[in-house]
């Protein structure tokens, strides 16, 4: 009899957050899961040490996605420890709310390599090394569609984002590998809520139709699904997942 061989999935950003969760749903979804961290070592080894009691592959890999030789790092270590990619969630990013006019060069190029460029590396590692018929999710925001004042270079990071998604769905033809994004409304992380007062979050929460903000099982339940067979005819999209605010 053939041994069941998991599909493997490398979840950028997963120590905490929205990544953490989405990395123990697909791996309640049967995948094993490649927990990649930047700098939140105790937290990526946590949650690896949960999903292995639980009784799922995991295993966490430090790497910059800015980096494109730390990218490669990724991919290599992945395939080594358990197996060659199916599914890549790009879901590292950061949040830093300024007007244009007072953002420094450094919080400039700091948003634009975690969002865009690393989101351009692994899809270009991807390129080569993912298993056909895999799967590409990556990170926009529901910000691109609202304008919010404050948000201009972090809607033009994800703007980025979405571009690249939609010309890589086409240019990955033939191998039967798609391409979307998830755009986030307001959700209910420590990336969003830190220095808001109790009054911005409560607005925030008001502005969907549906009245509350979104939590990370909410986003997780939306990459499960993209990266679920239900999902083998959507590509080139971008899935906005904000209750109903733009």
């Amino acid at each position: 009899m053939t041994q069941h061989t998991p599909k493997v999935a490398l979840v950028t950003g997963a120590s905490r957050g929205i990544g953490a969760v989405i990395a123990k749903q697909l791996a309640e979804d049967g995948f094993a899961v490649a927990v990649n961290y930047a700098h939140s070592a105790d937290e990526a080894s946590r949650l690896v040490v949960e999903l292995r009691q639980a009784g799922h592959r995991a295993m966490a890999i430090q790497g910059d996605v800015a980096d494109a030789a730390d990218v490669r790092r990724l991919f290599d270590e992945t395939e080594a420890h358990l197996g060659k990619v199916d599914a890549l969630v790009n879901n590292a990013g950061i949040l830093k709310v300024l007007p244009l006019a007072q953002h420094s060069d450094e919080l400039f190029e700091q948003t634009f390599n975690i969002h865009a460029r690393g989101t351009f590396n692994t899809m270009r590692e991807a390129a080569a090394r993912l298993n056909d018929g895999g799967r590409i999710i990556n990170f926009s925001s529901s910000t691109v569609g609202l304008n919010l004042p404050g948000y201009a270079v972090y809607i033009a990071s994800k703007a980025a984002v979405e571009s690249l998604t939609q010309v890589f769905a086409k240019e990955m033809r033939g191998r039967n590998v798609t391409v979307n994004a998830v755009a986030p409304g307001p959700v209910a992380t420590e990336l969003f809520l830190h220095g808001k007062s109790e009054e911005q979050i409560q607005a925030y929460a008001k502005m969907p139709p549906l009245e509350r903000l979104g939590q990370p099982e909410d986003i997780a339940r939306v990459v499960s699904f993209l990266a679920s067979p239900a999902a083998d005819w959507v590509n080139g999209q971008v899935l906005r997942a904000n209750g109903g605010l733009v």
